[in-house]
């Protein structure tokens, strides 16, 4: 079995819904840590990152004044992530909202530079979160990590990653989609993205979007990281997210896609984010997070 190192960050900058910040709080009382140990795992609970919290910061109207805070939050958890894939572990980052990955992934991509490797990305999630500064209406960053990932946008979170870009365009794929802007379509197209959109997992089927997927994102690549929003899963599943989509995937077709995943042994790394209890009933989004990491962890059914 593997060793993993869960590492939390309770960062609600991103996006203007509070309450995001607790969802690290919330898989722990979901028993993350000692589930994933039941399965024969060597766990590693690090806690929590700092990362400020919105009180303390000077009052804004523009969510995009939170990107230098956001940006510094970042660069502390691609140490993290990076060392933890030096050392033999595998990070499983705890958001907090979608803007962690960009930290996240980068660790991740800098330590496998380190060995003349490359990183592969399967993101799922019902959002494309390609905009950039530019581009975004909304201004909230946690729209925004796959096109900083991919060295778009603002140069402090394009830049995490040694060298930059984290992701090649070509091994970066997003599974779920559901609800893109104008912008995102066209950043997609321009950059080169592969995107399977709920009509893909309708019309084809879980294993084979996922097979392709996986196999895409792995293709000349070291191994994969993998980021969740629990958005990916239709709101009647997880109700406990800021940006609910109607039609997202079933209980089952969620933990067939981990479980892809986990046979395909290329998870390097993990995400779980945008989890927000004060939307929740009875904690069952994270308690539904916990069942899907298990899955991507090697929990069978036979």
């Amino acid at each position: 079995m593997g060793k993993i190192r869960i590492i939390g960050v309770p960062l609600d900058l991103g996006q203007s819904r509070r309450g995001v910040d607790m969802g690290p709080s919330a898989l722990r009382i979901a028993n993350l840590a000692p589930r994933l140990s039941e399965l024969g795992h060597e766990v590693q609970n690090l806690g929590n990152l700092d990362a400020p919290e919105r009180d303390t910061l000077p009052e804004t109207s523009q969510a995009i004044d939170f990107l230098p805070a956001i940006a510094t939050v970042c660069q502390r958890l691609a140490v993290y992530t990076a060392q933890a894939i030096r050392e033999g572990y595998m990070p499983l980052v705890l958001g907090g909202d979608h803007s962690v990955a960009a930290g996240s992934a980068a660790g991740v991509a800098t330590a496998l530079a380190e060995r003349n490797q490359r990183l592969g990305l399967v993101w799922l999630d019902a959002h494309g979160d390609m905009n950039t500064p530019e581009s975004t209406r909304s201004g909230n960053v946690h729209g925004m990590p796959v096109a900083h990932l991919l060295g778009h946008g603002d140069a402090l979170l394009a830049g995490i990653a040694q060298p930059g870009p984290a992701v090649r365009a070509e091994n970066l794929v997003v599974v779920g989609a559901r609800d893109l802007d104008p912008a995102e379509r066209d950043h997609a197209r321009a950059w080169g993205v592969r995107i399977f959109t709920m009509r893909d997992i309708d019309e084809r089927g879980m294993r084979a979007v996922m097979s392709d997927a996986i196999a895409l994102a792995s293709n000349g690549t070291a191994g994969l990281h993998v980021s969740v929003d629990a958005d990916f899963v239709d709101p009647a599943e997880a109700p406990g997210v800021g940006t609910p989509v109607r039609g997202g995937v079933t209980y089952r077709e969620a933990h067939l896609a981990m479980e892809l995943l986990h046979d395909s042994h290329q998870m390097l790394s993990l995400d779980i984010v945008e989890i927000n209890p004060v939307l929740d009933s009875h904690n069952m989004t994270a308690e539904l997070c916990v069942g899907l990491a298990r899955s991507a962890f090697g929990l069978r059914i036979l």
